[in-house]
């Protein structure tokens, strides 16, 4: 046993320290394989997964602590942990073949993947800022190397230095607002700070370190006006390491987004304003700029900022029911976006990717299953019923009514009216164009990894919207796990008739 640590310490950091020693085994294992045949590092990271997700599952009712707090597995910590690694387990699956095909076949893609989300999954599970920083660091590290991973790529090399410079920045401020935080009230535990009186909270040095904690967290969750690198990165990496970061660093922000709110921001009204605006800006802004681009991996990108606003929406209600409906919405949204980015994948060829919207013309004719999936996929990413992307908005805007803020439920509904529109310029492309560019003559089969992943992401895209009541309740649980003591008294009180409907 390693000195000062406990057995329970090693129990409670268990599903992430399980995915840190399979990236290790993939290292070892990535030895003795040739270059052209790294298909065991599937498994093997397959297999860690799987063991991760079991320890999460041991840990469920024990809401366990460890190292004097700073970690735990509550419900909340676990949800989010579970979507972190279907995350990675479905971009593995979407990577096997893409980047044989790319050339850039080599083992330490896996153990990259796997570093860099036991770094969110750190981030989700920390109830202190300088863990949080860590784990925010082992994150965005590992998501720098990937970006850039297709060496010989203007582009990726381009995109993987944009995100290190821009990224550098935002790890400096959060890095500064922990040290003014440290030094406006003694302490960088949240449980702590969470407790301390508004008096002494309300300090210049509380203030401006909060502020500087919004723009670290919000850089790596695309908020307006922090969200300039989105579109770059997003079209410049491989598209498997799009896919990857644009639903796993959004979960580890916005999980560590609502431990900070709720302990520290939480404690000032004008934060509240302040997130309010940026809300509102990163709906509109995502889904306007959207709009205006021929590039679907750059439309993809403005359309996650837009999804942050939503997401953004539940955090502002403030409620048991807007933590719920984060947790269920960034569920959804993994599926229904890698199940996007993954058909692009499908789609390459060695030396060629199909990212412009051109490219997409009469992919119906050519390739009607294919068509059909993303034509799934983006009637649930606009929030069309009765796919999951509708209801995971539904409970968000709920919750916001909820919590009386009319007004942000209203400009959600109408970002969302903008946003259907680009989505179903895609299908009018693919099904009422004539064919523009060649496609390649696949079948099921080709790449089984990626139609294994694909399959998954459309069954559980028409699944959770069609039934969704076992997992918002899980959510709910994963919510109130995390919620002050009076607002966990609140949500015992009798459901929402959506809820109800819910859990039905």
């Amino acid at each position: 046993m390693i000195p000062g640590v406990s057995t329970n310490d090693l129990f409670t950091i268990s599903p992430l320290l399980t995915i840190i020693i399979t990236a290790m085994v993939v290292l070892m294992v990535d030895l003795g394989l040739p270059r052209d045949r790294k298909s065991p590092l599937v498994a093997v990271s397959f297999i860690g997964i799987i063991v991760a997700v079991c320890f999460s599952v041991a840990l469920w009712n024990g809401n366990h602590s460890g190292f004097n707090g700073t970690v735990v597995a509550d419900k909340f910590a676990l949800l989010f942990q579970v979507i972190l690694l279907i995350v990675t387990a479905l971009s593995i699956l979407l990577s096997e073949r893409y980047i044989q095909q790319k050339g850039i076949n080599y083992g330490e893609y896996y153990a990259l993947l796997l570093f860099s989300v036991s770094g969110a999954m750190l981030m989700a599970s920390s109830r202190e800022l300088i863990t949080i920083f860590i784990g925010l660091e082992v994150l965005s590290i590992a998501l720098y190397i990937l970006a850039g991973f297709a060496r010989t790529e203007s582009r990726s090399e381009e995109a993987a230095m944009k995100y290190f410079l821009l990224g550098a920045f935002s790890s400096g401020f959060f890095l500064y607002g922990i040290a003014l935080i440290y030094g406006g009230t003694g302490t960088t535990e949240l449980n702590l700070i969470a407790a301390m009186p508004a008096s002494v909270l309300d300090t210049p040095y509380a203030l401006a370190g909060a502020a500087l904690l919004i723009v670290g967290l919000g850089f790596k969750a695309a908020i307006v006006p922090f969200h300039n690198w989105t579109p770059d990165v997003y079209e410049g990496a491989p598209t498997s390491v799009t896919a990857f970061m644009s639903a796993g660093a959004k979960a580890a922000a916005f999980a560590t987004f609502i431990r900070v709110v709720g302990a520290l921001i939480g404690s000032f009204a004008f934060f509240h304003g302040v997130l309010w605006v940026l809300a509102l800006l990163t709906m509109v802004v995502g889904n306007v700029v959207a709009v205006a681009q021929t590039n679907v991996k750059r439309m993809l990108a403005y359309s996650s900022v837009a999804h942050a606003g939503y997401i953004l929406v539940g955090l502002l209600a403030d409620n048991p029911e807007g933590r719920a409906g984060v947790i269920y919405y960034v569920l959804v949204y993994t599926f229904m976006n890698l199940g996007a980015f993954g058909i692009l994948i499908w789609l390459s060829r060695r030396g060629e990717e199909l990212n412009q919207i051109e490219d997409l013309q009469g992919l119906s004719q050519r390739q009607p299953a294919a068509a059909a999936l993303m034509a799934l996929f983006m009637l649930s990413l606009g929030g069309i019923p009765p796919t999951a992307g509708f209801l995971g908005k539904l409970y968000l805007f709920i919750a916001a009514v909820h919590a009386n803020q009319y007004g942000l439920a209203v400009a959600g509904l109408l970002a969302s009216v903008i946003g259907v529109f680009y989505y179903l310029r895609i299908i009018v492309a693919m099904y009422f164009q004539p064919v523009k560019t060649e496609y390649p003559i696949r079948k099921w089969g080709f790449a089984p990894c990626a139609d294994i992943a694909l399959i998954v992401a459309a069954l559980l895209t028409v699944g959770l919207g069609l039934f969704s009541g076992p997992v918002y309740k899980l959510a709910q649980e994963g919510a109130i796990s995390i919620a002050p003591v009076q607002t966990v008294a609140d949500a015992s009180v009798e459901a929402t008739p959506l809820q109800r409907a819910s859990v039905r």
